[in-house]
């Protein structure tokens, strides 16, 4: 038994927690990578119904999975190849992120009114258009807007969180360029730039909407602060089932390379999770697990399919649950424990649970 136990009634009060404090500015709830892990249809339906303004995905692909399980709401995607056709997008009134005259004219190139959200970069250096391409994408958007190819819903951008500092240039930057695109004829709807940790520590960079990712899921985007700092409550667990108990003796090697050995006889327990479910092996030997409320940790590699617990004297049983992480006001340790431990972010640790997890929803 692998699981994921996915609470939705924690989606939806994190989801109403962030709309309260950063109202009067609209909410788009991102959705993309199955819902950080946890899914994206039963994500999605929870974040509308608890008031999302908009849903957020990377492409049409995932688009498409909202389309055809149901969801009507607003989705507006921002990764497009070269060669996308945006056919399928336009017909299903998918909002398109565009930051560049080439994606802009493919778009308008399409039956019916593209809607989009023109990306400027302000100094995170990945997608969006930058300086002089900015101002050719802004011209291009209104002459296509006059001529009813596309309309201009939204201008937008990416935060760094790089510090203070370099928030501040971009913040100013953002205003230079929708000031250039107010210039060109254009009105944008909405301007949004602020997406989890910007939302919830900046209100200057909320604008008229934000993006709001990790922390729908009830995870900290904040270095320092805790989910509960921010009320927030985090919505997987990550749980198994004990598989094997044996009694050793000191000295014993545990899992691959003998990188852990018993300092006494010991009890060692397998639970049947590993690396291909989505356990970072750099955790390997620091991972903290619960079991029958008490807190351990990984002893030994993480193996493709199993890991070993050393739990010394404590009683544990074949069949016992064992948890992973999830909320810690349950005593569960929390993704970001795992995230510590393997030297990366929580968004990682959610986002890498394997398909051999069963998700399970409550309510």
């Amino acid at each position: 038994m692998r699981e994921a136990v996915i609470d939705l009634d924690a989606i939806a009060a994190n989801i109403r927690t962030i709309a309260q404090l950063v109202a009067p500015a609209r909410l788009l709830v991102v959705v993309k990578a199955d819902a950080y892990g946890h899914g994206a249809v039963p994500v999605a339906r929870a974040a509308v119904a608890a008031g999302a303004d908009q849903l957020g995905v990377v492409d049409l692909a995932e688009a498409r999975v909202l389309r055809e399980g149901g969801v009507t709401a607003p989705i507006l995607a921002w990764i497009h190849p070269g060669d996308e056709d945006f056919a399928w997008g336009l017909e299903a009134g998918i909002e398109l992120g565009i930051g560049s005259v080439a994606a802009l004219e493919a778009a308008a190139a399409g039956a019916g009114t593209a809607v989009v959200h023109l990306k400027v970069d302000t100094g995170l250096g990945r997608g969006g258009a930058f300086g002089d391409e900015w101002r050719a994408l802004v011209s291009r958007a209104a002459e296509l807007e006059r001529a009813g190819g596309i309309r201009v819903r939204g201008v937008w951008s990416h935060l760094a969180n790089a510090g203070s500092g370099a928030d501040d240039d971009q913040l100013a930057a953002f205003d230079r360029a929708v000031a250039e695109a107010r210039d060109a004829g254009l009105d944008p709807e909405v301007e949004h730039i602020a997406a989890s940790e910007a939302a919830l520590i900046r209100p200057d960079a909320r604008r008229s909407m934000v993006r709001v990712g990790v922390a729908a899921y009830g995870l900290s985007p904040v270095e320092g602060r805790t989910s509960a700092d921010l009320h927030l409550r985090p919505a997987m667990e990550l749980a198994t089932q004990v598989v094997g108990v044996k009694r050793v003796p000191a000295g014993h090697g545990v899992s691959y390379g003998h990188t852990y050995r018993t300092a006494t006889e010991t009890t060692l327990v397998l639970l049947p999770v590993g690396y291909a479910d989505g356990v970072p092996r750099s955790a390997s030997g620091a991972g903290p697990v619960l079991i029958n409320g008490r807190r351990f940790q990984v002893a030994g590699r993480v193996a493709m399919d199993q890991i070993v617990v050393d739990v010394g004297d404590t009683e544990v049983r074949v069949g016992d649950r064992a948890v992973l992480f999830g909320d810690p006001a349950t005593g569960a340790p929390s993704a970001t424990d795992w995230a510590l431990a393997a030297d990366t972010i929580n968004y990682e640790i959610v986002t890498r649970i394997g398909p051999r997890v069963i998700r399970r929803y409550r309510p």
